[in-house]
């Protein structure tokens, strides 16, 4: 299981099912918020991480330049779910350097699917909501048998050079999709010219999909995404990165109906496998070495039925999956031959959930529509060395079984150039593998030890959200706000026994259920088009959480807002814009934060298309922070700062 090797690449081809461009049914979505473009208005050739950071709702706690965690409603991962094609994957590191976002990259991704709050259901129990990524999939039987891409860029700050590089091949029974990239970037520097030391990463992505057409209506599919990470640095806590890799497989049969209330079903089968390996060795300034070696293997099946009649569609959803979370600690002093402590900071987790889901769209008129759904998932967990659960929880089980049922619905009106919407949701989930049994997890924010508690109770929420827009020919504003009331909130407290066993700790903390918490976020988009080539946007976002005692809950975003320009002449286009956030008021000390100022970037790109005989070429170039600004904001852990004035080029084919 620790080794991955290219046998298992080879071996774990998954064939998943593929759409059909001849007998062509639109895949119902139900209150789905589909990104498609993956690039930003400012820069064509994005990272995952950067494109999420674009959608409003998205925002991350940055531990250096690579794998950002990202937090949906501004709740942390945990309380959220991450797909890729709706395959459940699970990062193989306590400290959260591997969220399941660096396991891809843009060139093998078609779209992300954004569901707030338990609209996310369809892919588990989940509070916030779910993000899935979706692989690229080409249709069959298209006129230009063979596509291509390629694009390279050189980002001056960090020395940042990437290639990224795609085909495709669309016949009547065969398709055939394919990746590759490679980035690798040196440190960057701050605001201050100053280097942020241990800030370098390598990463080198390649996916495969192969389709088969078994029949008019059905077709077979086999994909594998394989990602590894060398050499990373993260500034922001006391070690680095040495290796991530992961193989991502899956198997799928798709099968379409012309006729009947059922208009399609895909069955998925897929495992994935990650191994991560900490490295602490080249910061000298530890006295003692520590290795946090993990592991996750997943084992899963997803099966949707799509189902359409008159006014009415539907997905309903099964989801089943096996994960195994593994996590050593390996603590020895500077002759790594000398080990003088080992433990499991996850004792050999076992992870299997089974649940159904479905989704609802009713039309009640052309101006109505009614949406509503729900879940039930059983939740079961299991320690095999819960003797590391006991010493702070003596007697606690070594199984645990959960129930997690989920609900919502939600009523959307639209009048004229108005539309409006209401909704409320209810749902639970279950602790995280280091809520639940982890081990002495070392938090560098604020310097306490974490352990785990398989007692916990289930988090329950409740829910409500509203929105009301208006949009004209040339001028559009969107408002949109949601508010949590969270049963059982899950979080760290100090505990009065135990000794903190990482040098660097102040103390232990146990993960334990406050009363409750509550979460209020609230959104304001604009555009106005100024003259037929000059259009204005503009974003203002808030946010507000506090304990059941009024404290302030950490990693809160304050008031933010993103203000842009975006000029075009032919196929010349230039695009300027600043964003910033305004003080950070509602700071929890409690949990290691400070105040963070407020501060503004300037930013500005622009690009040339053309096209050389049938090549399509794009040619871009810009820069971020183009004033230089040195600053942090509320969720750069310890207050690392972010990257100063970073001149960046691109160039893109497409053949």
């Amino acid at each position: 299981m620790k080794i991955i090797t290219i046998i298992l690449l080879l071996l774990g081809l998954r064939v998943a099912a593929q759409n059909d461009s001849i007998n062509i049914l639109e895949e119902i979505k139900v209150n789905a918020v589909v990104k498609k473009k993956i690039e930003t208005d400012m820069k064509m050739a994005v990272s995952v991480d950067e494109f999420l950071a674009s959608s409003g709702n998205i925002s991350f706690i940055k531990r250096g330049a690579y794998a950002w965690e990202p937090l949906l409603n501004n709740m942390s991962s945990e309380r959220s779910i991450l797909t890729i094609d709706g395959m459940r994957i699970f990062g193989a590191c306590t400290d959260k350097m591997d969220p399941v976002t660096s396991y891809v990259e843009v060139n093998n991704l078609s779209t992300i699917e954004i569901k707030s709050g338990q609209e996310g259901s369809l892919h588990g129990a989940t509070v916030a909501g779910s993000i899935d990524l979706k692989h690229k999939s080409t249709p069959f039987g298209l006129i230009k048998k063979w596509n291509a891409g390629y694009q390279s860029g050189f980002e001056f700050n960090n020395k940042q050079l990437f290639n990224l590089g795609n085909v495709s091949y669309s016949g009547d029974k065969f398709v055939a999709d394919g990746s590759i990239s490679y980035r690798k970037a040196g440190n960057y520097t701050a605001g201050n010219d100053k280097e942020v030391k241990h800030s370098q990463f390598s990463k080198f992505n390649t996916s495969l999909g192969l389709a088969y057409k078994t029949g008019n209506l059905s077709s077979l599919r086999a994909d594998v995404i394989f990602d590894e990470a060398k050499d990373v640095g993260f500034p922001a806590l006391p070690m680095d990165l040495w290796l991530s890799r992961a193989i991502i497989t899956s198997l799928s049969y798709k099968q379409l109906f012309e006729k009947g209330l059922i208009k399609a079903i895909d069955t998925k089968a897929y495992f994935n496998a990650i191994e991560h390996y900490m490295d602490d060795t080249t910061r000298p300034e530890n006295l003692v070495h520590m290795d946090m070696p993990g592991w996750s293997t997943t084992y899963g099946l997803v099966s949707k039925a799509s189902l359409m009649s008159n006014r009415y569609i539907s997905e309903i959803q099964f989801n089943a999956f096996d994960n195994l979370s593994i996590a050593e600690m390996r603590m020895y002093p500077q002759d790594r031959s000398q080990r003088t402590m080992f433990a499991y900071s996850w004792p050999w987790v076992t992870t299997r959930f089974a649940g159904l889901s479905m989704n609802n769209s009713y039309e009640i008129s052309e101006k109505s529509q009614l949406n509503f759904g729900g879940s039930l998932g059983v939740n079961y967990n299991n320690s095999k060395y819960v003797e590391f659960n006991w010493i702070f929880h003596p007697g606690a089980p070594q199984q645990k079984t959960r129930i997690l049922p989920g609900l919502h619905a939600s009523y959307q009106l639209a009048i004229s150039k108005f539309n409006f919407s209401a909704g409320a949701g209810y749902g639970h989930r279950a602790p995280s593998v280091s809520e639940g049994y982890g081990y002495y997890i070392y938090n560098s924010f604020d310097r306490y030890d974490y352990i785990g508690n398989p007692d916990l109770k289930n988090e329950i929420s409740n829910e409500l959200n509203a929105s009301a827009g208006f949009k004209n020919d040339k001028f559009s504003l969107q408002a949109k706000v949601n508010y949590f009331y969270i049963k059982n909130y899950i979080i760290g407290r100090v505990l009065s026994l135990g000794s903190p066993m990482n040098y660097q700790s102040v103390g232990v903390k146990g993960y334990t259920s406050l009363d409750y918490a509550t979460l209020f976020n609230f959104s304001l988009n604009s555009s106005y088009i100024i003259l037929q080539d000059l259009h204005w946007e503009g974003l203002l976002t808030y946010a507000r959480a506090q304990d059941n005692k009024g404290g302030n809950l950490p990693f809160i975003r304050p008031l933010s807002y993103k203000s842009s320009l975006h000029y075009m002449i032919n196929k010349f286009r230039i695009q300027a814009s600043v964003n910033g956030d305004f003080s950070q008021i509602n700071y929890s000390p409690e949990y290691g934060e400070d105040q963070t100022p407020a501060y503004a970037i300037f930013n500005l790109s622009a690009d040339y298309a053309f096209k050389i005989k049938n090549v399509g070429v794009v040619v871009q170039a810009g820069a971020e922070n183009l004033l230089n600004e040195y600053y942090s904001t509320y969720a750069d852990w310890g207050n690392i700062p972010r990257m100063g004035r970073n001149i960046f080029t691109s160039l893109k084919f497409n053949l």
